[in-house]
């Protein structure tokens, strides 16, 4: 697991997320997931390859339901992008980790 993945809770997501100064990549998921378990070591990667310039959280949404409801997750995984304490992007199910990038690359700077 990547020291680069911060993981939320429905208490810390505030601050983790909503105050992050960087554009920041929530993860919705949860662990009897398999389409979340195969799309995990892509954000691993991406957490380390980005560091810095990215931040990447998960939210486990059986664990933190209140986040999830709050941003309206209804399907895992729900990959959604916050920049500046707003949602700008929301993205559900797994991809290739190019197709990803290509798909968050205006948040990346």
């Amino acid at each position: 697991m990547s020291n680069n993945v911060t993981h939320a809770t429905d208490d810390s997501f505030g601050q983790d997320v909503l105050q992050a100064d960087q554009p920041v990549i929530v993860d919705f998921w949860a662990s009897w997931c398999p389409p979340c378990l195969q799309f995990a070591p892509i954000l691993e990667e991406i957490a380390d390859e980005y560091a810095g310039k990215i931040k990447v959280v998960k939210v486990d949404v059986d664990a933190n339901p209140d986040v999830a409801r709050d941003y309206n997750v209804v399907s895992i995984p729900t990959i959604n992008v916050y920049t500046g304490g707003e949602l700008s992007k929301s993205l559900v199910g797994s991809r290739p980790k190019k197709k990803f990038l290509d798909e968050i690359s205006e948040y990346i700077a």
